[in-house]
């Protein structure tokens, strides 16, 4: 487990360097040693989601049966980054701009990388954290393992200064992870908390 966990840090930190030399960050390593750091908050959880049978209301009824339902519910993750894998059981599925849910087809053999609210905001909106839900699936089981990558409490998250122009001013006032992280646990699982730490400008364009 101790390896798995290294390994998927060091792919969540070369996708970041990626990333900042992608947006002409100078400095490469930027959002990564946030995660590099001995007190980075990132952890690994290991999810089962139990075959969940559905019993129709009407066996004759000609309607068919809703064969899924949600096992973890609406949400964004809010780290910087996650890396998640899973069996060949489907059941993620992430919500585009217009609502729409979009499942993700499943492949044991390749990672699923999801953007989390804190990259969105040391991005200043460049990149953008993505809704996601798991659903059940009737009659197989379903596991995967996220590994979510955080910096340190006390870690100061802002865009770097080569993010934020006249035309493009910063859209969220710097905030700690200790700060984001309480707005969390005192949310719903899929309330907004970016929006909580958005600056006056921002909200006066939109």
């Amino acid at each position: 487990m101790s390896g798995y966990i290294e390994a998927v840090r060091g792919l969540a930190c070369e996708l970041l360097d990626l990333m900042a030399e992608g947006l002409w960050v100078p400095d490469r390593s930027v959002f990564s040693r946030l995660i590099r750091d001995d007190d980075s908050d990132s952890i690994l959880r290991l999810n089962h989601y139990p075959p969940m049978p559905l019993l129709c209301k009407d066996k004759d009824s000609s309607s068919p049966c809703n064969h899924s339902k949600v096992g973890f519910g609406e949400h964004s993750d809010p780290q910087i980054l996650t890396i998640l894998r899973s069996n060949d059981v489907g059941g993620l599925q992430i919500s585009l701009n217009d609502g729409a849910w979009v499942p993700v087809t499943p492949d044991p053999t390749a990672f699923c990388v999801n953007v989390g609210d804190l990259l969105q905001a040391m991005t200043n909106g460049r990149f953008v954290s993505v809704r996601h839900k798991a659903l059940t699936n009737s009659y197989k089981s379903r596991m995967s393992m996220a590994y979510f990558a955080a910096p340190p409490l006390d870690a100061r998250i802002a865009a770097p200064p080569e993010m934020v122009t006249p035309t493009k001013p910063a859209l969220f006032r710097p905030f700690t992870w200790a700060e984001f992280k309480k707005a969390v646990y005192a949310l719903r699982l899929g309330d907004s908390r970016l929006g909580l730490f958005r600056t006056e400008v921002d909200e006066h364009v939109g």
